[in-house]
């Protein structure tokens, strides 16, 4: 029996037998269970045969297991949910070809090359799990390419852009907001989450809760910290966010997103969303000759190349670069 066969057993069992042993007993009942099924081979059926969305549960509770965040794993329910229930087969049974016409499909139905790719990198993760867990005897989707994408240009907000943005700000608020992102490069659920105790006015630092759970410093600037502190005088709640919304508790992110919008119509200013915020950040600081080893740190990011990915370099600097080492 996979060890992930066993984990969903006895996960089930428990929830039965809670309402029939009292606690003092279960965790022996438990133990003793978990001895006698390593003698036993064990295969799970959903309804009508189907081990699909069994399987897919055990996959999510193991990427919780390991840290992912739950935005993530929402995602990742939402995808497979959609591919079992388009696929519609036994889940043993799937080949490489229904992965291959589910994809085609996602494709006649318009959806953008780097959806599609998105999609397959979830379903790849998946069917891969299953077979290192010995619940599938292959990958169907091990055949099956990446999706080239078209690699666009992804331009930070100019100086100009930035000024036209605080300026057309309705209140204190929506301005410190704008600056807590340029400044610390947050992700916006981390800069929704950030409470007032994580800011260190002292040393302009902010703790925030990254993915997985992953905790970083980020920091920010002094005319950032001016606006925090004239913004938390305006409130006269006892609130723990730094930041709440019109009548809760704590800002949204889909609260942001809509102030980023009306902000932007009112200044003219196209494509502003939150992470427009944090790629500028990171082209900022690399042009300012800052090491991409320590941008990739202050943005949260394992792996430089995803850094990477989000530095603009403008052509008049390259060239002037160019020119200063040849």
């Amino acid at each position: 029996m996979s060890i992930a066969s066993k984990q969903m057993f006895l996960k089930e069992l428990e929830e039965n037998a809670k309402s029939r042993i009292i606690a003092s007993v279960l965790d022996d009942f438990m133990k003793q269970a978990s001895m006698m099924l390593d003698k036993y081979s064990i295969e799970f059926v959903g309804e009508n045969g189907n081990q699909g969305k069994d399987y897919m549960r055990v996959f999510l509770d193991a990427k919780r297991i390991e840290g992912r965040a739950e935005s993530t794993i929402h995602r990742y329910e939402y995808i497979l949910s959609r591919v079992l229930d388009g696929i519609n087969v036994p889940i043993k049974n799937v080949s490489t070809y229904h992965i291959r016409d589910y994809l085609t499909a996602m494709k006649n139905h318009g959806d953008a090359d780097k959806t599609i790719e998105s999609e397959r990198s979830v379903i790849n993760s998946f069917f891969g799990w299953l077979q290192r867990e010995g619940l599938l005897d292959r990958n169907p989707c091990a055949n099956v390419g990446a999706v080239k994408c078209a690699k666009k240009v992804r331009l930070p907000f100019s100086t100009t852009e930035i000024e036209r943005l605080k300026e057309s700000c309705e209140d204190v608020r929506d301005k410190v907001i704008i600056c807590f992102l340029l400044s610390t490069g947050c992700r916006i659920n981390e800069m929704c989450h950030v409470n007032r105790e994580d800011i260190n006015f002292q040393t302009l630092e902010c703790t925030v809760d990254g993915k997985g759970n992953k905790q970083r410093t980020v920091y920010i600037d002094s005319v950032t910290a001016m606006l925090l502190k004239r913004y938390f005088k305006t409130r006269d709640d006892l609130y723990p966010a730094a930041f709440i919304g019109k009548g809760t508790e704590r800002i949204e992110p889909e609260g942001v997103r809509r102030m980023l919008q009306r902000t932007a119509r009112k200044a003219g200013v196209d494509n502003v969303h939150p992470h427009r915020f944090r790629r500028t950040l990171a082209t900022n600081l690399i042009n300012r000759g800052m090491p991409i080893q320590e941008v990739s740190r202050i943005l949260g990011h394992e792996n430089i190349n995803t850094t990477m990915m989000y530095v603009y370099i403008d052509q008049k600097q390259l060239k002037t670069s160019y020119q200063r080492y040849a």
